[in-house]
């Protein structure tokens, strides 16, 4: 796998009071000869509401709109997502659009929670209705702070859901971060989560989370995982696994093909790939240094994108 660098598209820089700190998890959807690139823009306290910035498909580096309000705003006081909302993943559903979103929430003995809950949008994906004021995937037994949606495919009916979920916090140089890893659930309307969750992916030391799993059907005993790592020399990184399940899954992160460039917006971090297909193209849309700050660039793929 290769994948060449196209550079920054999108800059927060000069936006909005609400959205002018970072454009978090970009995630596209095509809408017609469009790419809609969806983000969780931060203001200057750090609250995230999410926006779109709409992309000509054919030159995706051409930005031909951008939201000038939130299609998704925070919650109401006391509820799940009254401190901000990102993408989880947006996919269409008939004549709908379903996205999934992490919401935050701060409390007194925990650095924050963060849970899951769906939107719907009936017009085309310019605002969003949410089904519910609670998490649709909320603390479990031992997922006691985070459990994250990142991915949602409809399979021939079922719901298939991969999510990051964490119970524990990893304190560097005085300061908790969350640990976390990927589970795998599924549902018959994407709504309920009733079934139990099965573990995908673990972190290997150094690293102390592993989240954002963003999952590709190639074909039927074909999955590709895409996810990203931190470690506690604060390396953050993605990574790339291989599964004929969806669920038992190889890490291949060696194969990535993608690196940080020596200099500018992607130069210390890179993280957060999500990858479209378009006209015989896969872009990946992803985030650079300091999870977003600069707003967000893609690259494209050369060659095969399996592994």
């Amino acid at each position: 796998m290769r994948w060449i660098k196209k550079g920054l598209i999108f800059s927060s820089k000069n936006q909005p009071v609400w959205s002018k700190n970072s454009a978090l998890t970009p995630s596209p959807i095509l809408l017609g000869d469009k790419i809609r690139v969806y983000a969780g823009f931060r203001d200057d306290e750090g609250v995230s509401r999410i926006g779109f910035v709409d992309l000509n498909a054919d030159c995706p580096n051409e930005i031909i709109g951008v939201s000038d309000k939130p299609v998704l705003d925070i919650g109401e006081p006391g509820t799940f997502d009254d401190n901000g909302v990102i993408l989880g993943d947006v996919i269409a559903d008939g004549d709908q659009i379903r996205m999934y979103y992490v919401g935050f929430q701060l409390v007194k003995r925990a650095k924050f929670l963060a849970f899951s809950g769906l939107a719907i949008s009936n017009d085309n994906g310019n605002t969003f209705e949410r089904v519910s004021n609670a998490p649709i995937l909320d603390r479990s037994n031992n997922q006691h702070f985070i459990r994250a949606i990142h991915t949602a495919l409809n399979d021939n009916g079922t719901w298939k859901i991969w999510y990051a979920a964490g119970n524990k916090w990893e304190i560097i140089n005085g300061q908790p971060f969350p640990c976390y890893n990927i589970y795998y659930t599924e549902s018959k309307n994407g709504i309920d989560f009733n079934n139990p969750a099965q573990f995908c992916v673990d972190n290997i030391w150094p690293e102390y989370r592993i989240g954002r799993p963003r999952v590709y059907k190639i074909s039927d005993n074909k999955y590709l995982l895409f996810y990203t790592k931190g470690t506690i020399h604060g390396d953050y990184f993605p990574g790339v696994a291989t599964s004929t399940d969806g669920i038992n899954w190889v890490r291949k992160d060696d194969q990535l093909g993608i690196e940080l460039s020596n200099e500018g917006w992607d130069s210390e971090t890179l993280c957060y790939p999500s990858l479209l297909n378009y006209k015989n193209k896969v872009y990946m849309f992803y985030n650079g240094n300091k999870m977003g700050a600069d707003g967000f660039g893609y690259a494209e793929l050369d060659g095969d994108l399996w592994i």
